[in-house]
C-alpha cells in the first residue's frame, strides 16, 4: 500500500484546496494534496467558471460610481439566503465573507496577479425578495482559468515548494483514525484500484459537493422544486458526488442544509460531454420569451433572468412537465445568447481585446453558429409554422401548439409596436430597467419584436434544469474547524469549499448572490490554512 505523511494533507486540487495549500507553504508546512481528476484538471471546477466572484468596495465599483458597503452587501445577502433561527454559523460565515472578502479575496488575488473587468455585472438583482443592491459581479479577466492558473503558479514557484506533493487519480473513500482522532484518509488510485493511505496532523476536506450525482441530487431535491425533472443535467464537477461528505459524517461531522442547491433553469447538451448528461448553463436571453413545455408565455410574471435564479428553477418546476423553450430570433442571439463557464468565453479567458469588442459591436456570431449547427436543444427555422413543427420533432410529440405559441408572440410584438410609453408588460419593464446599467445595456436588446422580417431566421432553445452548486454541506466554523452535531470542533479535522456549503454548512441560505461561490472557496480555504498553521505553531 502506497503511504504518505506530511502536516496536513488536503482532499481536493480545486481552488478552496488550492488556497489552504498556499497559507500552509506560507508557514512552512509539508502539504500533500489528492485529487481524484487528472493533473490537467488541477483546480477543479472552478478553472471552467466564468470566473465572476462578489466583491464589496473595489477600484472598479468606485471608479463606476458604485458607492457600497459590508454592511449593505450583509443585508442584501441575509435578504436573499432567508437564514432560519437555527443558522448561526451560515449567518457567521456570510457576515464574515461580506466584511473580508476586500482585503481576503480581492486585494489577495489583485497580489497574485489577477486582474478584473472594468464593469462589474449586477446579476441577482431580486425579483420578490431583494436581493444585490448594486452590481458587485466582478470578472476576472482570462476567466475561472486564468484564476486558477495564476494560483497554481504560485503553488509550483513558491518558496516552500519542495514541501509540497500532489497526487493526481487518488480517490479518497474515507477517514483514518489513531487513538480515536482523525489521523488521514485511505482510498484508491484510478482506475488499477491500488489502494493508498495518507496521514498528516490535520486533514482539509475541500473535495466539492454532491450535485455531480444526479441521484443524490434527487434524493435531495428541495421541497420548493415539487418533485426532480425527468431529465437533470449535470453542470457540476463529475467527481462532486458527496463521496467525502458521507465520510466526514461517519466520523461525527454535520451534515447540514444537503436539500440547498443552487441549480439553474436554461440547460442545454452538451455536443462533447465529459460526463454523462453533460450540461452547458446558457446565460437566457432576456429578449426571448420564456414558453413552457406546450407554448405557452410562462406567467403571469413572465420569466426574466438576472433577477432571482432560483425563482426561474421554482417556476418550471412547478410546470406538469419541467422542462422549457426560449423562443427568439437570430439579432437577439447575437447580441444577447451566452453560455457560462471559460469554454464558450474564448475572447475574455484568453484576453483578447479586440476579439472581445468585436464580439460586443457585431455579436458573437461564432457562438451563434456553434450552438445552432452542434447543440441537440436549438432548433431554427424562417416561419412560426415550421419552428413549432420543428420544436415537436424535436421533442417527439405534438406538446407545442402553434396556437399558443402565435398568441404570445403576437402579443409581445404588439406591446412593443406601441412604442415605449405604452408598454404595459413586465418584461419590457425590466429590459427597460437592466439598460439603465452600463453593464448590461451592451448586452440587451432595446425592445427587440420576435417576428421582425429583419432579424430572422427564428430560434428556439429547448431547456432543462442544470445541476450546478450545492448550498448545503459539512458544517463549519470561522476557522474551517469540522463540527459534530452539537457544534464542538473535531480535532485535527477540516473542510473548506464548496464541500462545506461554502461556509458553515451552508453560507448562502435558500439563494446565491452570485459570484459568492469561487469568493467563498477562497475565503473558507485561507481559513482552514491558517487555522492549521496556528495551531500548529502553538
Amino acid at each position: 500500500m502506497r503511504t504518505y505523511k506530511s502536516d496536513a494533507v488536503i482532499i481536493g486540487g480545486g481552488l478552496a484546496g488550492i488556497a489552504a495549500a498556499l497559507e500552509l507553504l506560507d508557514a512552512g508546512k509539508s502539504v500533500t494534496i489528492l485529487d481524484r481528476d487528472g493533473e490537467e484538471n488541477l483546480g477543479g471546477l472552478a478553472r471552467e467558471s466564468f470566473g465572476g466572484i462578489f466583491i464589496v468596495g473595489s477600484g472598479e465599483q468606485r471608479r463606476a460610481g458604485i458607492k457600497d458597503s459590508p454592511q449593505l452587501a450583509f443585508s442584501d445577502w441575509c435578504s436573499f439566503a432567508e437564514f432560519g433561527p437555527d443558522d448561526h454559523w451560515p449567518r457567521r460565515w456570510a457576515e464574515a465573507y461580506t466584511h473580508r472578502c476586500n482585503p481576503d479575496v480581492y486585494q489577495w488575488l489583485k497580489a497574485r496577479g489577477i486582474g478584473f473587468f472594468p464593469v462589474p455585472h449586477w446579476v441577482e438583482r431580486g425579483q420578490f425578495t431583494p436581493g444585490n443592491s448594486v452590481p458587485r459581479f466582478h470578472i476576472v479577466w482570462g476567466t475561472g482559468r486564468e484564476l486558477a492558473v495564476q494560483l497554481i503558479a504560485r503553488l509550483r514557484g513558491h518558496a516552500n515548494a519542495g514541501k509540497l506533493t500532489v497526487h493526481f487519480n487518488h480517490r479518497v473513500d474515507g477517514l483514518c483514525t489513531l487513538m480515536g482522532d482523525i489521523s488521514g484518509c485511505s482510498g484508491a488510485m484510478e482506475p488499477d484500484g491500488e489502494p493508498f493511505e495518507a496521514f498528516g496532523d490535520c486533514l482539509v476536506v475541500a473535495a466539492g459537493g454532491i450535485n455531480g450525482n444526479i441521484e443524490r441530487v434527487r434524493r435531495h431535491w428541495h421541497a420548493d422544486w415539487r418533485t426532480p425533472p425527468e431529465t437533470i443535467l449535470n453542470g457540476s464537477h463529475r467527481y462532486a458526488d458527496g463521496r467525502l461528505h458521507d465520510a466526514v459524517q461517519a466520523m461525527g461531522g454535520n451534515i447540514t442544509h444537503l436539500d440547498k442547491m443552487w441549480d439553474y433553469a436554461a440547460g442545454v447538451h452538451h455536443w462533447r460531454p465529459r460526463k454523462p448528461g453533460h450540461g452547458l448553463s446558457l446565460v437566457p436571453p432576456r429578449s426571448a420569451l420564456w414558453l413552457n413545455w406546450e407554448g405557452r408565455r410562462i406567467g403571469p410574471q413572465p420569466l426574466v433572468t438576472g433577477f432571482d435564479t432560483r425563482e426561474l428553477v421554482t417556476r418550471i418546476c412547478a410546470e406538469e412537465r419541467q422542462y422549457s423553450w426560449q423562443l427568439l430570433n437570430r439579432k437577439i442571439a447575437l447580441k444577447e445568447l451566452a453560455v457560462s463557464g471559460a469554454e464558450f468565453n474564448p475572447s475574455i479567458r484568453d484576453k483578447k481585446k479586440l476579439a472581445f469588442l468585436r464580439d460586443l459591436l457585431f455579436g458573437n456570431r461564432w457562438l451563434v453558429d456553434q450552438m445552432l449547427g452542434n447543440c441537440e436543444d436549438f432548433v431554427v427555422a424562417g416561419s412560426l409554422p415550421d419552428l413549432v413543427e420543428k420544436m415537436n420533432a424535436l421533442q417527439g410529440d405534438d406538446a407545442v401548439r402553434l396556437d399558443a405559441v402565435s398568441e404570445a408572440i403576437n402579443r409581445y410584438d404588439a406591446q412593443i409596436e406601441r412604442g415605449e410609453t405604452f408598454h404595459n408588460d413586465e418584461q419590457l419593464r425590466r429590459i427597460a430597467y437592466v439598460r439603465q446599467w452600463k453593464g448590461d445595456r451592451i448586452r440587451t436588446c432595446k425592445f427587440q419584436k420576435i417576428l421582425d422580417t429583419n432579424a430572422l431566421p427564428l430560434i428556439a432553445i429547448r431547456e432543462f434544469i442544470v445541476s450546478r452548486k450545492s448550498l448545503g454541506g459539512i458544517q463549519t466554523d470561522l476557522e474551517s474547524r469540522v463540527l459534530d452535531p452539537a457544534g464542538r470542533p473535531i480535532p485535527r479535522l477540516y473542510a473548506a469549499g464548496e464541500a462545506t456549503g461554502f461556509g458553515g454548512g451552508g453560507s448562502h441560505g435558500l439563494r446565491a448572490l452570485e459570484g459568492t461561490f469561487l469568493g467563498c472557496c477562497i475565503l473558507t480555504g485561507r481559513a482552514a490554512g491558517q487555522s492549521i498553521a496556528g495551531k500548529a505553531s502553538t
